[in-house]
C-alpha cells in the first residue's frame, strides 16, 4: 500500500513515536511523506520514504494530488486542531480528496492504530469488493 504521513508541528514527534511503535508494519508498505515529517521520521526509524516538499511550500498540495490520482491508499495525518494553519485550504484539500476518493484517513493517534492495525490484518482490500460489483 502507498501510505501518506503528514504532521503539524506540535504533531511531529508523536508521528515519530507511533511510526518507531509501527515500523514493522510500515516498512513493508511504500510511505512518503511531506518534508520535515518525512526527514524526521526516517531519521528515527531508518524507514525509506518518498519526501515531498514542506507542507506549506506545497507539500501538502503534492500528496494531495496523488489522493487525487489514486496513487495513495491510506493517510495518517497528526493534525493539531487548536493552532491555526496559514496554509489549511490545502488542509481541507486533502481531507476532502479522501472523502471523495474513499481513501481511509487517520488525524490523530486512536484513529492511526486502528488504521495501521486494519492494514496489516488486509482488512483495507476494499477496493477490490467494491470493484466487484
Amino acid at each position: 500500500m502507498n501510505i501518506a504521513l503528514i504532521a503539524h508541528d506540535k504533531k511531529k514527534e508523536l508521528m515519530v513515536q507511533f511510526c518507531i511503535a509501527y515500523r514493522g508494519i510500515l516498512l513493508k508498505h511504500n510511505l512518503c511523506a511531506t518534508a520535515r515529517t518525512g526527514n524526521l521520521v526516517s531519521e528515527a526509524t531508518g524507514l525509506d520514504i518518498k519526501k515531498f516538499l514542506s507542507g506549506p511550500q506545497g507539500g501538502d498540495q503534492q500528496i494531495a494530488a496523488r489522493i487525487a490520482y489514486n496513487e495513495i491508499d491510506a493517510v495518517l495525518f497528526f493534525r493539531d486542531p487548536l493552532t491555526k494553519q496559514d496554509h489549511e485550504p490545502e488542509i481541507t484539500t486533502i481531507m476532502k480528496l479522501c472523502d471523495v476518493h474513499n481513501i481511509p484517513l487517520a488525524t490523530n493517534i486512536a484513529s492511526a492504530e486502528i488504521l495501521i492495525m486494519g492494514i496489516e490484518r488486509g482488512d483495507l482490500d476494499w477496493r477490490e469488493i467494491v470493484n466487484q460489483k
